[in-house]
């Protein structure tokens, strides 16, 4: 028996989600860039912080400059995301926009940060307002993530 009413579109969603994340990892980034509801999407390569396995997700980004803004929206859920606790465990991680993939350092910026509101309107914008639907169905506040490009030793 299929779930009804929200449970199923909601497990369809999660399926196109993955079908997309697998698409994008495949084709090396050639497609899957800008593949649901025409948002960026970048791939984050984390390390998880209890398994010590890489972990990918795929998420929508804005650019601030040379850095990428990614939210722990979790779709609104009352836990963020794992990833979220990894990036936080190990700051330095990958992400891949596209076919370009390279180093990155991560940091979560929340409320009362400086930066936070201007950031946030960054991400709600390129995600036409999700976001802050998201928010209003949790009462954790949401991080965005600076995902700022790791600057190469240039001692050696």
């Amino acid at each position: 028996m299929l779930p009804s009413g929200g449970g199923l579109v909601a497990g369809l969603f999660v399926r196109a989600l993955q079908a997309h994340q697998w698409i994008y990892e495949k084709s090396g980034g050639l497609v899957g860039h800008r593949l649901l509801f025409g948002n960026p999407t970048l791939l984050l390569r984390t390390v998880g912080r209890k398994t010590g396995l890489p972990r990918t997700s795929a998420l929508t980004y804005a650019q601030d400059g040379t850095d990428f803004l990614v939210t722990a929206s979790n779709g609104g859920s009352p836990r963020p995301p794992g990833w979220l606790a990894n990036v936080k465990a190990r700051p330095e991680c990958e992400i891949q926009v596209g076919r370009r993939a390279f180093p990155v350092v991560a940091r979560a910026s929340l409320p009362g940060d400086p930066e936070y509101a201007r950031r946030w309107g960054l991400v709600d914008a390129v995600n036409k307002g999700r976001y802050s639907e998201y928010q209003k169905k949790t009462r954790r506040p949401i991080a965005v993530v600076v995902l700022s490009p790791a600057v190469a030793d240039q001692s050696e």
